[in-house]
């Protein structure tokens, strides 16, 4: 029987593989959109009038950012080095695709790549034109230089598979990437946690931001007990860690939203999470359902979740920014 060793949850937003001078540059973009927070749908200016009195301003000058950035830099090191000592066999990553290597054509709820073989390969100049502004200087943390191939685990991630199939979780099945670059919710943990040397993995994919057909928070806590479930049924006596790759609230924070997801990964009680509704889980926000099924196996497996830091990294005075979590499971 494979052994659970190691559970990581980890940000990996822009923000965190890119000089803090570019943080603004997603601004503009913001003053453009319309936000979800507190349930509703707000403009830029609304924002800014709702939350005046949070004084978010004074945390966005570049004193705060590079302190922010220095204690996320230090938080993804611990996690890596814990990684490092777990001496880890396989990886499986649950993260999300962000019209990546899914189209809105063609999306599934969850998805479990199978194939040998994960591509990583760099962006294509008409693939980079496509890219919202301030993203494509933040690659280099998600893709190396030339790109890479990195084994995957078909075994494993059959056994998963079949798992979920038992238990009534209809998931697509990827034998080869649909497109040849990885999605940079699974780019940052190989650059940045495994350090470029990555074991096999078994990429797990959640559709939390596209509707119609996001899983709900229950039923992704849900599909992380299957997941616990074909590990532990795996037939190996290999060292298995779980990684959520994902943000907390973003594209506005909400350190409320935040506290209270942090404090259910830590006494396991995920009731107040699920009490705040699907409304609250929208946007960039959503990515925390990426981080539910490792937090629901984690709570059935009975190790403790430890919180190394929160780190909210605003970039505007509505309140617009990314919230980063750096936990894990041990």
């Amino acid at each position: 029987m494979a052994e659970i060793v190691l559970g990581i949850g980890t940000s990996h937003g822009p923000m965190l593989v890119t000089e803090t001078e570019s943080w603004g540059l997603r601004v503009p973009a913001d003053k453009a959109n319309k936000h979800a927070w507190k349930g509703g749908t707000w403009t830029f200016d609304e924002l800014v009038e709702a939350r005046a009195g949070e004084r978010l301003g004074e945390q966005t000058v570049q004193s705060v950012w590079d302190e922010r950035q220095a204690r996320c830099q230090q938080n993804i090191e611990k996690l890596a080095d814990l990684f490092e000592e777990a001496r880890v066999d396989v990886a499986v990553i649950v993260g999300n695709d962000q019209d990546e290597i899914f189209r809105k054509t063609l999306n599934p709820a969850f998805a479990v790549h199978y194939g040998d073989t994960i591509t990583n390969y760099e962006f294509t100049p008409e693939r980079l034109s496509e890219l919202p502004p301030g993203i494509a200087p933040s690659l280099k943390g998600y893709i190396p230089a030339g790109g890479a191939d990195y084994p995957g685990c078909p075994d494993l991630a059959l056994k998963i598979i079949d798992q979920a199939m038992a238990d009534e979780f209809d998931v697509a099945a990827m034998s080869a990437m649909p497109r040849p670059e990885a999605p940079h919710a699974w780019g940052f943990v190989y650059r940045r946690i495994m350090r470029d040397r990555p074991c096999p993995s078994v990429m797990v994919t959640v559709n939390t931001f596209f509707p119609p057909n996001q899983p709900s928070v229950r039923r992704c806590y849900k599909f992380g007990q299957s997941l616990l479930e074909a590990i532990r049924g795996w037939d190996s006596d290999k060292r298995v860690a779980l990684i959520a790759s994902g943000g907390l609230t973003h594209f506005v924070i909400d350190e409320t939203v935040d506290k209270t997801f942090l404090n259910a990964l830590e006494s396991k009680n995920f009731d107040p999470v699920f009490n705040m509704g699907e409304e609250t889980f929208r946007d960039g926000t959503s990515e925390m359902k990426n981080w539910v099924p490792v937090a629901g196996a984690m709570a059935q497996l009975g190790l403790e979740g430890h919180v190394l830091d929160y780190v909210p990294c605003y970039r505007s005075e509505a309140g617009t920014g990314n919230a980063m979590g750096f936990v894990y499971w041990k």
